[in-house]
């Protein structure tokens, strides 16, 4: 599934296309992806300028001059393509801009959702008003995550992947700032000194904007909207990397299961 930093680079990509144009068609080909598609939605985006895109954790938001709000969400497989050459199966949602330019939703698991909002009620919609801060907003410090996981028994691997404590973190970048912060994910949330807490978070931000500034990681169905791959996987210092020398003390790197999902950390750096 694409984490932030993959949501974020699509996001850019699609602001170069359609930000101030004018939505001059849309073709919704199903009437569902994992949820049903509103069936005003072409109605209510054709003929709107988009004004802006932003992103709220995992979530690309689409806004337009009539004061709606497209929340998109990729999913398992879901991409976003800007004038592909050819048209492809799991093509699901077409929009055309008035300047020529064509986007593509396609979704070949249909994991993805697809869905519009008024601007002024997003922040009471089902999907977001449960989410913690960003991780790169001003909200988000030490102060804040400890608040979050003041008495928190489990392990902070996965207290970093509840979107309650913090949105948008997914596996990757999770194992890759507790690397980079030398911090064993099987610590107990609530342990976590003041000291570790501040270099946890530094951490977080610095992983993320790294992978934002190389694309994303390519794994899997990932690719930017213009179809190149991102490029952080090759940067990865644990993660998919069991049994590999760690790229610091040159030990074996190790991989847990934690509710069912890997875990991937240096047993010598992170203690």
């Amino acid at each position: 599934m694409p984490e932030l930093p993959e949501v974020e680079t699509v996001c850019r990509g699609m602001a170069r296309v359609l930000t101030g144009r004018r939505i001059a068609r849309v073709e919704v080909r199903r009437p569902d992806l994992r949820r049903p598609i509103p069936l005003d939605l072409a109605e209510r985006l054709t003929g709107s300028t988009v004004t802006r895109i932003t992103r709220r954790a995992k979530y690309a938001l689409i806004h337009t001059d009539r004061g709606d709000v497209v929340v998109l969400h990729l999913g398992m497989s879901g991409r976003v393509r800007v004038d592909p050459e050819a048209p492809e199966k799991h093509d699901h949602v077409l929009w055309a801009t008035d300047d020529g330019h064509v986007l593509v939703l396609n979704d070949a698991r249909r994991f993805g959702s697809l869905d519009i909002e008024r601007e002024e009620r997003l922040h009471e919609h089902p999907l977001f008003i449960h989410l913690g801060p960003e991780p790169l907003g001003n909200e988000f410090n030490a102060e804040s995550l400890a608040r979050a996981l003041t008495g928190k028994g489990t392990p902070i691997k996965l207290a970093l992947l509840d979107q309650r404590v913090v949105a948008g973190l997914g596996n990757i970048y999770v194992c890759e700032a507790l690397f980079g912060a030398g911090i064993d994910p099987c610590c107990p949330a609530g342990h976590l000194s003041p000291e570790q807490l501040e270099k946890l978070v530094a951490e977080i931000r610095a992983v993320l904007a790294r992978a934002i500034e190389a694309g994303g990681s390519s794994l899997r169905d990932y690719v930017q909207v213009d179809g190149e791959l991102g490029y952080f996987q090759h940067s990865w210092q644990v993660y998919g990397r069991e049994a590999e020398a760690c790229r610091v003390c040159a030990r074996p790197i190790s991989r847990i299961v934690q509710s069912g999902r890997s875990t991937f950390y240096c047993a010598h750096c992170q203690r």
